[in-house]
């Protein structure tokens, strides 16, 4: 669903549908948006296989990084405490995002539309 919140164009990827955790898998998110008005894409943490939070793997970084670099935001929305308590690596990755523009690791939609608003 593409929502304008904040004068921003959003895409809320569907909670159902394959997992998500490769750069083919940004390619293609940024390919269902292209032209469409959209600046955040909002994806909901249970898309993401618990190996995607593993610093281990990579697949974060490359997710994260193929998104941006097609000049897309990123919005993890969901809660991720699990993962950041099992790993001080992953704790700092979404420390260090949230106090970016680029990608963020939100709770729910308030937080969202809070970060949003901040951001004009």
């Amino acid at each position: 669903m593409i929502d304008q919140r904040h004068g921003t164009g959003v895409w809320f990827v569907p909670s159902e549908g394959p997992e998500l955790a490769t750069e083919q898998d940004a390619v293609d998110l940024v390919g269902a948006t292209y032209g469409h008005g959209v600046d955040v894409l909002v994806v909901p943490v249970e898309r993401f296989p618990a190996r995607f939070f593993d610093m281990h793997t990579k697949l974060i970084g490359h997710f994260f990084s193929k998104i941006v670099q097609y000049g897309f935001r990123l919005v993890l929305l969901g809660d991720v405490r699990e993962h950041v308590e099992a790993s001080t690596a992953f704790r700092d990755v979404v420390r260090e995002s949230n106090r970016g523009r680029n990608v963020w690791f939100v709770a729910d939609l308030a937080e969202l539309d809070a970060r949003l608003a901040a951001a004009r």
